[in-house]
């Protein structure tokens, strides 16, 4: 005889919920799931908070340079998301910037602020890769076992999770298309000259910021070049040397032969960077408590990210379940 656990729906009692991805969407499920009362967990492969609002420091002879080489700010315009960034400015964590706009945001001192936070108030298991999802009433993550299953993750690593249990949660992934990006970082000897902390459509390059000048930032004059999702598609497998002497070379026919030297460089390809949104917030089977949720499922920005969290945490708590022990 096996004891079991079964969920039935009918009042609510908590359920144990594991997470798949760590970034902006998961976190904000997750937060939100913990003040429902369910027990979660989330697990990621990364090192640490980030993900694509990671921050890259490389050692210059003028000191360390910092580099947001994912998403170079966010917005906020949902009251709920606005009230958030509010609530993170007051911890420190965010500061407005207004090279981007009166709505747009970074985190301080870096841009993985936010997520650092969020992922402190919970059980978040960092360098946990995985690879597949079981189900047998069930769920089965790495080693542990889980009433619900959650993935936030980008669209194109959703669906060899997902493809065994709800082929049309599959299918929506495979139809959300990312543009990559590839992103070069440099560090200068001195002042770039140019008034502006903030370029966009510089030909290859699709956006170039002074990230040194971002609120908090302390160290050398430092760059982020990302190129255009049309350059960085056509030029997806070429080498990180190829791509860097090419978006400098771009960047310094903008700026002029005054350019000061690069001290020091880095190159990032990013394969799923800018994602063709299904508009559909947020995805949940509840007859076998499995859930997506993403930018990927709403649009492509952070704010998207973390409003898609919030709806799949939403969508999770209109379901109520008891649990029951059954011999088999």
């Amino acid at each position: 005889m096996q004891q079991v656990r079964l969920l039935h729906a009918d009042t609510g009692v908590f359920m144990r919920i594991g997470i798949i991805g760590a970034g902006m969407a998961g976190l904000s499920c997750a937060q939100a799931l913990r003040h429902q009362g369910h027990d979660v967990i989330v697990f990621d492969k990364g090192r640490g908070p980030g993900g694509r609002m990671s921050t890259r420091r490389i050692g210059t002879p003028l000191g360390e340079a910092a580099f947001d080489h994912g998403a170079q700010y966010l917005t906020a315009r949902d009251p709920a998301f606005v009230a958030q960034v509010e609530r993170w400015a007051q911890d420190g964590h965010v500061a407005r910037w207004l090279p981007a706009g009166a709505d747009a945001w970074v985190g301080t001192p870096a841009m993985n602020a936010p997520i650092r936070a969020m992922a402190s108030d919970g059980d978040v298991r960092w360098n946990t890769a995985i690879g597949s999802l079981t189900y047998d009433g069930e769920w089965r993550i790495g080693n542990e076992r889980f009433d619900a299953a959650i993935v936030a993750v980008p669209a194109e690593q959703v669906a060899p999770l997902v493809a065994a249990h709800d082929a049309a949660l599959a299918d929506a992934a495979r139809s959300a298309v990312s543009d990559p990006c590839w992103t070069v970082m440099a560090a200068f000897d001195g002042p770039v000259p140019t008034d502006c902390d903030r370029l966009t459509d510089l030909g290859i390059i699709g956006s170039a910021v002074r990230n040194s000048a971002k609120p908090a930032r302390t160290g050398p004059e430092a760059w982020v070049l990302q190129a255009s999702a049309d350059w960085s598609r056509v030029h997806i497998e070429d080498a990180p040397d190829t791509v860097q002497r090419a978006l400098l070379a771009a960047f310094a026919e903008h700026v002029g032969a005054r350019s000061p030297a690069v001290i020091a460089t880095s190159v990032h390809r990013w394969r799923y960077a800018k994602v063709d949104a299904l508009k559909l917030g947020a995805i949940w089977n509840a007859d076998i408590r499995l859930g997506a949720c993403g930018d990927w499922l709403l649009g492509p920005r952070i704010e998207a990210a973390w409003l898609s969290g919030q709806q799949l945490a939403e969508f999770v708590g209109s379901t109520n379940w008891t649990v029951s022990e059954q011999n088999v």
